[in-house]
Formats: C-alpha cells, structure tokens, sequence
C-alpha cells in the first residue's frame, strides 16, 4: 500500500463522489424536483450540457426543451450567457445545435 499524502487522506477517492454527485443529485434531483416547471427542469439541465461540452446529448434535450415551451430566443440568451462561464467554443457548439433543433 503506498503512502498517501495529508490532502488524499482528507479528500479520499473523489471520483465515485463527483459521479454520485451528477447523477444522483444534479440531474436526477432536478428531474423530480415537483416544484420545478418543466420549463426550468429543461433550462437547467440544457445549461449543465453546454458547460460540460456535451454537444451531442444537446440534440435530445434541446428537442424536450423546446417541447417544454422554451423559445430558440430564450434559449439562445441562455446559452449566450453561458459563455463566460463554459467558453465561447462550447457555447458556439451549442448555439449551432440549437439552430439545428429549431430548423427541424
């Protein structure tokens, strides 16, 4: 067994608690959270994509977003803003998918 460090041992093994943290908390917290509108179920979880550059999940949740009653202007402003805080490669990436949703 090595040695671990003062932080590790406080820290212990992140990994199984970030992923526990987004499946079990962020998404699936979001999702049955009743006092959330679809509406905002949909935004939140759109914006959690664009920042993590999951460009290719975008396509479905776009298409639930804008089942939900989320405009492309109201989606494109929250993606515009997302940018400072994803970047704006991501947030370009997903402003072309959203055009894409909406074109269809």
């Amino acid at each position: 067994m090595t040695e671990q460090s003062r932080a590790q041992q406080l820290v212990g093994d992140i990994s199984p608690k970030l992923a526990s943290l987004t499946d079990d908390v962020l998404f699936a917290d979001v999702w049955e959270r009743a006092e959330l509108a679809k509406r905002d179920r949909s935004l939140i979880t759109v914006a959690c994509l664009v920042t993590s550059g999951s460009t290719e999940q975008l396509f479905g949740h776009l298409r639930l977003a804008k089942a939900n009653g989320l405009s492309e202007a109201e989606l494109s402003e929250a993606i515009t803003h997302l940018a400072f805080y994803a970047g704006w490669p991501k947030a370009m990436s997903a402003m072309a998918v959203a055009k894409q949703v909406f074109a269809e």
